[in-house]
Protein backbone atom coordinates (compact mmCIF):
# COMPACT_ATOMS: atom_id res chain seq x y z
CA UNK A 1 0.00 0.00 0.00
CA UNK A 2 1.38 3.00 -1.15
CA UNK A 3 2.05 5.29 1.69
CA UNK A 4 0.86 8.51 -0.08
CA UNK A 5 -2.34 6.90 -0.69
CA UNK A 6 -2.42 5.50 2.51
CA UNK A 7 -3.53 8.67 4.53
CA UNK A 8 -7.54 8.57 3.29
CA UNK A 9 -7.93 5.02 4.14
CA UNK A 10 -9.86 6.57 6.84
CA UNK A 11 -13.03 7.51 5.89
CA UNK A 12 -15.00 5.16 6.71
CA UNK A 13 -16.71 5.51 9.65
CA UNK A 14 -20.24 6.05 10.36
CA UNK A 15 -19.00 5.71 13.52
CA UNK A 16 -18.18 8.98 13.73
CA UNK A 17 -21.45 9.66 15.69
CA UNK A 18 -20.96 7.36 18.07
CA UNK A 19 -18.57 9.22 20.54
CA UNK A 20 -16.46 11.19 18.18
CA UNK A 21 -18.80 12.99 15.75
CA UNK A 22 -17.95 14.74 12.33
CA UNK A 23 -20.99 16.91 11.04
CA UNK A 24 -23.15 15.81 8.62
CA UNK A 25 -23.39 12.71 9.85
CA UNK A 26 -26.73 10.26 10.59
CA UNK A 27 -27.77 8.58 13.92
CA UNK A 28 -25.91 7.68 17.04
CA UNK A 29 -25.06 4.18 18.07
CA UNK A 30 -24.99 2.77 21.04
CA UNK A 31 -21.28 1.68 22.81
CA UNK A 32 -20.36 0.05 25.75
CA UNK A 33 -17.48 0.31 27.97
CA UNK A 34 -14.57 1.10 26.55
CA UNK A 35 -16.62 2.55 22.85
CA UNK A 36 -14.92 6.00 23.75
CA UNK A 37 -11.78 4.99 22.85
CA UNK A 38 -12.73 2.97 20.42
CA UNK A 39 -15.00 4.71 18.59
CA UNK A 40 -13.41 7.44 19.11
CA UNK A 41 -10.46 5.67 16.92
CA UNK A 42 -12.91 5.04 14.52
CA UNK A 43 -13.68 8.22 13.88
CA UNK A 44 -10.54 9.72 13.57
CA UNK A 45 -10.48 7.24 10.29
CA UNK A 46 -13.42 9.02 8.97
CA UNK A 47 -12.58 11.08 6.36
CA UNK A 48 -9.26 12.80 5.44
CA UNK A 49 -7.14 14.07 2.67
CA UNK A 50 -4.40 11.80 3.27
CA UNK A 51 -0.65 12.26 3.71
CA UNK A 52 -0.44 14.08 0.21
CA UNK A 53 -2.37 16.19 0.87
CA UNK A 54 -1.79 16.89 4.68
CA UNK A 55 1.99 17.35 3.71
CA UNK A 56 0.82 19.89 1.01
CA UNK A 57 -1.52 21.72 3.76
CA UNK A 58 1.48 21.67 6.11
CA UNK A 59 3.26 24.18 3.41
CA UNK A 60 -0.08 26.34 3.18
CA UNK A 61 -0.39 26.67 6.54
CA UNK A 62 -0.28 30.41 8.47
CA UNK A 63 -0.67 31.96 11.80
CA UNK A 64 -3.45 34.73 11.61
CA UNK A 65 -0.41 37.27 12.73
CA UNK A 66 1.26 36.11 9.09
CA UNK A 67 -2.03 37.24 7.06
CA UNK A 68 -2.46 39.97 5.55
CA UNK A 69 -4.74 43.20 6.75
CA UNK A 70 -8.45 42.60 6.02
CA UNK A 71 -7.95 38.62 4.75
CA UNK A 72 -9.86 35.96 5.64
CA UNK A 73 -8.11 34.16 8.38
CA UNK A 74 -8.64 30.49 9.00
CA UNK A 75 -8.74 27.54 11.27
CA UNK A 76 -10.15 24.39 11.35
CA UNK A 77 -10.53 22.15 13.78
CA UNK A 78 -10.52 18.49 12.07
CA UNK A 79 -9.70 14.73 12.41
CA UNK A 80 -7.54 14.27 9.15
CA UNK A 81 -9.51 10.93 8.23
CA UNK A 82 -13.33 12.70 8.16
CA UNK A 83 -14.84 12.98 5.44
CA UNK A 84 -16.66 15.69 5.56
CA UNK A 85 -13.78 17.38 7.03
CA UNK A 86 -12.21 16.23 3.69
CA UNK A 87 -14.78 18.10 1.88
CA UNK A 88 -13.83 21.29 3.63
CA UNK A 89 -10.31 21.17 2.63
CA UNK A 90 -11.05 19.96 -1.03
CA UNK A 91 -12.79 23.45 -1.14
CA UNK A 92 -10.69 25.79 0.83
CA UNK A 93 -7.69 24.12 -1.48
CA UNK A 94 -9.32 24.75 -4.63
CA UNK A 95 -9.98 28.28 -4.16
CA UNK A 96 -6.63 28.77 -2.81
CA UNK A 97 -7.52 29.99 0.47
CA UNK A 98 -4.33 29.52 3.75
CA UNK A 99 -5.88 28.07 6.61
CA UNK A 100 -4.52 26.72 9.99
CA UNK A 101 -5.39 23.00 10.73
CA UNK A 102 -5.82 22.00 14.51
CA UNK A 103 -6.00 18.13 14.22
CA UNK A 104 -8.26 17.21 17.18
CA UNK A 105 -7.99 14.04 20.02
CA UNK A 106 -11.01 11.95 18.84
CA UNK A 107 -11.40 10.50 22.80
CA UNK A 108 -10.85 13.50 24.48
CA UNK A 109 -11.12 16.44 21.92
CA UNK A 110 -9.84 19.05 24.32
CA UNK A 111 -8.95 20.86 21.19
CA UNK A 112 -12.88 22.08 21.06
CA UNK A 113 -13.42 22.14 24.61
CA UNK A 114 -14.49 25.99 23.73
CA UNK A 115 -17.09 25.22 21.73
CA UNK A 116 -20.41 23.53 22.55
CA UNK A 117 -21.12 22.11 19.63
CA UNK A 118 -18.96 18.97 19.79
CA UNK A 119 -18.45 17.87 16.27
CA UNK A 120 -16.15 18.25 13.09
CA UNK A 121 -15.66 19.66 11.17
CA UNK A 122 -15.61 23.37 12.85
CA UNK A 123 -14.13 26.55 11.25
CA UNK A 124 -13.04 29.93 12.97
CA UNK A 125 -13.29 32.40 10.38
CA UNK A 126 -11.86 36.25 11.19
CA UNK A 127 -12.94 38.35 8.33
CA UNK A 128 -13.01 41.60 10.89
CA UNK A 129 -14.45 40.04 13.92
CA UNK A 130 -13.81 35.93 14.99
CA UNK A 131 -16.93 33.62 14.23
CA UNK A 132 -17.29 29.79 14.57
CA UNK A 133 -18.81 28.20 11.33
CA UNK A 134 -19.92 24.50 12.31
CA UNK A 135 -21.35 21.49 9.23
CA UNK A 136 -19.09 21.11 6.30
CA UNK A 137 -22.01 22.37 4.62
CA UNK A 138 -22.55 25.32 5.99
CA UNK A 139 -18.91 26.25 6.04
CA UNK A 140 -18.68 25.12 2.34
CA UNK A 141 -21.82 27.20 1.08
CA UNK A 142 -20.79 30.30 3.61
CA UNK A 143 -17.63 30.70 2.36
CA UNK A 144 -18.18 30.54 -1.43
CA UNK A 145 -21.30 33.19 -0.24
CA UNK A 146 -18.67 35.33 1.15
CA UNK A 147 -15.90 34.97 -1.50
CA UNK A 148 -18.39 35.89 -4.31
CA UNK A 149 -20.65 38.45 -2.73
CA UNK A 150 -19.42 41.44 -0.73
CA UNK A 151 -22.46 42.73 0.27
CA UNK A 152 -22.88 41.27 3.48
CA UNK A 153 -20.21 40.54 6.31
CA UNK A 154 -19.51 36.70 6.89
CA UNK A 155 -21.44 36.93 10.19
CA UNK A 156 -24.39 38.36 7.90
CA UNK A 157 -24.49 35.69 6.17
CA UNK A 158 -23.29 33.04 8.69
CA UNK A 159 -26.86 34.08 10.48
CA UNK A 160 -28.53 32.97 6.73
CA UNK A 161 -28.01 29.51 8.26
CA UNK A 162 -29.84 29.12 11.18
CA UNK A 163 -29.53 25.75 13.25
CA UNK A 164 -32.73 23.97 13.74
CA UNK A 165 -33.24 21.35 17.11
CA UNK A 166 -34.58 18.13 15.68
CA UNK A 167 -34.94 15.09 17.99
CA UNK A 168 -33.96 11.75 16.04
CA UNK A 169 -35.87 8.31 16.52
CA UNK A 170 -33.47 7.25 18.79
CA UNK A 171 -34.72 10.50 20.85
CA UNK A 172 -31.26 12.21 20.78
CA UNK A 173 -31.37 15.62 20.03
CA UNK A 174 -29.71 16.83 16.99
CA UNK A 175 -29.21 20.30 15.26
CA UNK A 176 -29.95 20.05 11.05
CA UNK A 177 -29.95 23.61 8.79
CA UNK A 178 -32.60 23.29 6.48
CA UNK A 179 -30.67 25.55 3.65
CA UNK A 180 -27.45 24.68 4.24
CA UNK A 181 -27.13 23.47 0.09
CA UNK A 182 -28.32 26.97 -0.75
CA UNK A 183 -25.84 29.92 -2.26
CA UNK A 184 -26.99 33.55 -0.40
CA UNK A 185 -26.86 35.49 -3.55
CA UNK A 186 -28.76 38.32 -5.08
CA UNK A 187 -30.49 37.96 -8.68
CA UNK A 188 -27.28 39.70 -10.15
CA UNK A 189 -24.79 37.03 -8.79
CA UNK A 190 -26.83 34.04 -9.04
CA UNK A 191 -26.79 34.72 -12.44
CA UNK A 192 -23.15 35.25 -12.93
CA UNK A 193 -22.34 31.72 -10.90
CA UNK A 194 -25.15 29.97 -12.05
CA UNK A 195 -26.46 30.93 -15.99
CA UNK A 196 -29.44 28.92 -16.11
CA UNK A 197 -31.88 27.70 -12.91
CA UNK A 198 -31.25 23.82 -13.49
CA UNK A 199 -27.32 24.18 -13.25
CA UNK A 200 -28.05 25.08 -9.54
CA UNK A 201 -30.62 22.43 -8.94
CA UNK A 202 -28.36 19.78 -10.12
CA UNK A 203 -25.34 21.16 -8.19
CA UNK A 204 -27.71 21.44 -4.85
CA UNK A 205 -29.11 18.22 -5.75
CA UNK A 206 -25.56 16.40 -6.01
CA UNK A 207 -24.25 17.80 -2.97
CA UNK A 208 -27.00 16.37 -0.86
CA UNK A 209 -26.36 13.31 -2.49
CA UNK A 210 -22.80 13.00 -1.05
CA UNK A 211 -24.05 13.66 2.06
CA UNK A 212 -27.17 11.32 2.43
CA UNK A 213 -26.07 8.45 0.72
CA UNK A 214 -22.11 8.35 -0.71
CA UNK A 215 -20.72 8.89 3.00
CA UNK A 216 -22.89 6.23 4.25
CA UNK A 217 -20.90 3.46 1.54
CA UNK A 218 -17.71 4.29 2.88
CA UNK A 219 -17.79 2.56 6.70
CA UNK A 220 -19.29 -0.99 5.34
CA UNK A 221 -16.65 -1.06 2.27
CA UNK A 222 -13.64 0.22 4.20
CA UNK A 223 -14.99 -2.13 7.32
CA UNK A 224 -15.83 -5.16 4.93
CA UNK A 225 -13.84 -7.72 6.39
CA UNK A 226 -11.51 -8.29 9.37
CA UNK A 227 -8.71 -8.01 7.07
CA UNK A 228 -10.07 -3.96 5.50
CA UNK A 229 -10.87 -3.27 9.22
CA UNK A 230 -7.29 -4.06 10.40
CA UNK A 231 -5.85 -2.22 7.90
CA UNK A 232 -7.99 1.07 8.12
CA UNK A 233 -7.08 1.07 11.73
CA UNK A 234 -3.65 0.53 11.22
CA UNK A 235 -3.66 3.74 9.31
CA UNK A 236 -5.73 6.11 12.08
CA UNK A 237 -3.07 4.81 14.79
CA UNK A 238 -0.48 6.00 12.82
CA UNK A 239 -1.92 9.20 11.46
CA UNK A 240 -4.17 10.20 14.01
CA UNK A 241 -3.21 11.79 17.95
CA UNK A 242 -3.44 9.21 19.95
CA UNK A 243 -1.13 7.90 22.82
CA UNK A 244 0.58 4.88 22.63
CA UNK A 245 -1.91 2.47 24.84
CA UNK A 246 -4.94 4.26 23.19
CA UNK A 247 -3.04 3.70 20.11
CA UNK A 248 -2.93 -0.57 20.46
CA UNK A 249 -6.31 -0.45 22.07
CA UNK A 250 -7.64 1.36 19.17
CA UNK A 251 -6.15 -0.31 16.33
CA UNK A 252 -6.52 -3.95 17.89
CA UNK A 253 -10.23 -3.27 19.58
CA UNK A 254 -11.28 -1.29 17.13
CA UNK A 255 -10.57 -2.85 14.04
CA UNK A 256 -12.53 -6.12 15.75
CA UNK A 257 -15.46 -3.57 16.69
CA UNK A 258 -16.00 -1.75 13.35
CA UNK A 259 -16.12 -4.79 11.44
CA UNK A 260 -19.47 -5.90 13.27
CA UNK A 261 -20.72 -2.23 13.15
CA UNK A 262 -20.15 -2.18 9.74
CA UNK A 263 -22.42 -5.05 9.56
CA UNK A 264 -25.15 -3.35 11.28
CA UNK A 265 -24.79 0.00 8.95
CA UNK A 266 -25.05 -2.09 6.26
CA UNK A 267 -28.80 -3.53 6.97
CA UNK A 268 -29.31 0.19 8.29
CA UNK A 269 -28.97 1.30 4.90
CA UNK A 270 -30.21 -1.61 3.30
CA UNK A 271 -26.96 -2.53 1.05
CA UNK A 272 -26.31 -6.10 -0.42
CA UNK A 273 -24.40 -8.27 0.85
CA UNK A 274 -21.59 -7.31 -1.07
CA UNK A 275 -21.55 -3.90 -0.27
CA UNK A 276 -19.22 -3.30 -3.09
CA UNK A 277 -21.78 -3.33 -5.50
CA UNK A 278 -23.73 -0.58 -3.90
CA UNK A 279 -20.09 1.50 -4.05
CA UNK A 280 -19.75 0.84 -7.67
CA UNK A 281 -23.62 1.38 -8.71
CA UNK A 282 -23.60 5.04 -6.46
CA UNK A 283 -19.64 5.86 -7.91
CA UNK A 284 -21.29 5.49 -11.83
CA UNK A 285 -24.10 7.39 -11.26
CA UNK A 286 -22.22 10.00 -10.55
CA UNK A 287 -19.99 9.64 -13.51
CA UNK A 288 -23.15 9.29 -15.12
CA UNK A 289 -24.26 12.52 -14.34
CA UNK A 290 -20.73 14.22 -15.13
CA UNK A 291 -21.53 13.05 -18.78
CA UNK A 292 -19.30 12.09 -21.32
CA UNK A 293 -18.99 15.62 -22.43
CA UNK A 294 -17.90 18.08 -19.09
CA UNK A 295 -14.83 17.75 -17.71
CA UNK A 296 -16.61 18.30 -14.16
CA UNK A 297 -19.91 18.81 -13.67
CA UNK A 298 -19.50 22.65 -13.21
CA UNK A 299 -18.20 22.37 -16.82
CA UNK A 300 -14.01 23.32 -17.23
CA UNK A 301 -13.87 23.90 -13.52
CA UNK A 302 -15.37 22.04 -10.63
CA UNK A 303 -18.26 23.22 -8.78
CA UNK A 304 -19.23 22.79 -5.38
CA UNK A 305 -20.94 18.91 -5.86
CA UNK A 306 -17.71 18.09 -7.48
CA UNK A 307 -15.47 19.07 -4.49
CA UNK A 308 -18.00 17.45 -2.44
CA UNK A 309 -18.15 14.02 -3.86
CA UNK A 310 -14.10 14.09 -4.26
CA UNK A 311 -13.72 14.67 -0.64
CA UNK A 312 -15.32 12.26 0.50
CA UNK A 313 -13.87 9.09 -2.02
CA UNK A 314 -10.40 10.33 -1.54
CA UNK A 315 -10.58 9.53 1.80
CA UNK A 316 -10.73 5.54 0.69
CA UNK A 317 -7.67 6.51 -0.83
CA UNK A 318 -5.10 3.77 0.02
CA UNK A 319 -7.60 1.02 1.02
CA UNK A 320 -8.86 -2.51 -0.80
CA UNK A 321 -11.78 -0.44 -1.16
CA UNK A 322 -10.44 2.37 -2.98
CA UNK A 323 -8.37 0.10 -5.41
CA UNK A 324 -11.37 -1.95 -6.11
CA UNK A 325 -13.61 1.15 -7.29
CA UNK A 326 -10.78 2.53 -9.53
CA UNK A 327 -10.56 -0.93 -11.60
CA UNK A 328 -14.58 -1.33 -11.26
CA UNK A 329 -15.64 1.75 -11.82
CA UNK A 330 -15.44 4.39 -14.21
CA UNK A 331 -14.58 7.77 -12.18
CA UNK A 332 -10.78 7.30 -12.65
CA UNK A 333 -10.46 10.47 -15.60
CA UNK A 334 -12.66 12.38 -13.31
CA UNK A 335 -11.09 11.73 -10.26
CA UNK A 336 -7.65 11.97 -11.79
CA UNK A 337 -9.13 15.44 -13.05
CA UNK A 338 -9.79 16.75 -9.80
CA UNK A 339 -6.72 15.80 -7.95
CA UNK A 340 -4.74 18.11 -10.56
CA UNK A 341 -6.90 21.16 -10.52
CA UNK A 342 -6.83 21.02 -6.89
CA UNK A 343 -3.07 20.53 -6.48
CA UNK A 344 -2.66 23.11 -8.97
CA UNK A 345 -5.00 25.91 -6.92
CA UNK A 346 -3.24 24.80 -3.87
CA UNK A 347 0.28 25.53 -5.18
Amino acid sequence: MAAGRAWRAAALLPAWRLRAPCSGSGPTAAAGGGSRLLLGAAFALGGGAGLYLAARQRLREHSAAELPAGSLQLTLYQYKTCPFCSKVRAFLDYHGLPYEIVEVNPIMRKEIKFSSYRKVPILLANAGSPLQLNDSSVIISAIKTYLISKRNSLEEIVSFYPPMKTVTEQGKEVFEYGNKYWLMLDEKETKRVYPVKEVRVEEMKWRKWADDWLVHLISPNVYRTPREALASFDYIVREGKFGTMEGLFAKYVGAVAMFFVSKRLKKRHQLRDDVREDLYEAVNEWVKAVGKHRLFMGGSQPNLADLAVYGVLRVMEGLEAFDDMMAHTKVQPWYQRMEEVIRKAAV
